[in-house]
């Protein structure tokens, strides 16, 4: 078998469309899984804790962001018509946690107040989320 040997190196100007293309994908997979993209919700900055243990069994989760409104199931909500739905929970599911997704700023009488309605709609059991501290926080007795 005979190989060609007249083949030339291509010395001609390089196409940037296929490079470009790749640049502009790159740049989408950064940006869509950065911290750029709006996450929908409700911004709320817990306070920090460690050690707490987790909720087990069914729960229910009640958010107040720093401007104390309330928030239930993705909805704005007063305390009457939010001690109304904590009470149909209960009437469907008795042994129901409430977690309280309280802001930082959140004064604590607003949470106490939160409490003390869900106590009222037959809540047995109200907690405040918390997140794990970004610095591990040294145990009691621990040198560093």
């Amino acid at each position: 078998m005979r190989f060609p040997r007249h083949t030339k190196v291509f010395r001609g100007q390089l196409d940037a469309a296929p490079y470009a293309g790749v640049f502009f994908l790159l740049a989408m997979f950064l940006l869509l899984s950065s911290s750029i993209v709006f996450t929908p919700g409700v911004p709320i900055d817990l306070p920090e804790a460690a050690d707490v243990p987790g909720v087990t069994g069914p729960m229910l989760a009640i958010a107040v962001d720093h401007g104390s409104r309330i928030y239930f199931d993705n909805q704005v909500t007063n305390e009457e018509r939010l001690r109304q739905r904590l009470r149909d929970a209960v009437a469907n599911e008795p042994e129901v946690t409430l977690v309280i997704q309280a802001d930082g700023e959140v004064d604590w009488r607003t949470v106490a107040r939160l409490i003390l309605v869900a106590r009222e709609a037959g809540v047995k059991r109200a907690v405040q989320a918390t997140r794990p501290p970004v610095v591990p926080v040294p145990r009691i007795g621990e040198v560093q």
